[in-house]
């Protein structure tokens, strides 16, 4: 039977709540409903953008000192993924939902499916990844990985410019 990663809505304790979506990334059958009972919960999601923890409103909002709008925090989507569990239900060919596929690219784990075309190639790249999960060069031969299918062409596509 086909497996799949994608997305599952949680139900909160307190009650379903409209307009407050979070969703556990799960690896399900294919022919299984949205909500019913996963083979394996992989991580969390949530869409909606919070503040990160330890920052209060006005830091958010670029009120604290004389930092001006390069002192504003971003809210940012709060994404949790068990990365050895998603290697290897990727690897033994569980296939990602088109949301899935996204959150994962975000996070390094699989080449973005849909790239930008023109010069801002590299610029999008670089917003699209999170910065904490970019390795290059020395890092990456430590840990013992190369460097993805994405970042391969690009380079050759700046050697044939040159």
């Amino acid at each position: 039977m086909v497996l799949k990663l994608r997305l599952a809505r949680i139900k909160t304790p307190g009650g379903a709540r409209r307009h407050h979506p979070r969703y556990n990334i799960v690896l399900a059958h294919a022919r299984t409903a949205r909500d019913s009972k996963p083979l394996e919960v992989l991580g969390t999601y949530n869409p909606i953008p919070e503040l990160p923890l330890g920052t209060s409103e006005s830091e958010a909002q670029g009120r604290s000192g004389d930092r001006g709008a390069e002192g504003k925090v971003r809210k940012v989507k709060d994404i949790k993924v068990d990365v050895a569990r998603a290697k290897y239900w990727i690897g033994v060919g569980a296939q990602p939902s088109d949301t899935v596929w996204r959150l994962l690219s975000m996070i390094g784990l699989l080449p973005p499916k849909y790239l930008p075309t023109g010069e801002q190639t590299t610029n999008a790249l670089k917003t699209v990844r999170f910065p904490t999960h970019d390795m290059s060069g020395v890092e990456a031969r430590q840990v013992g990985m190369s460097k993805g299918p994405v970042m391969r062409a690009l380079e050759e596509k700046g050697a044939r410019e040159v």
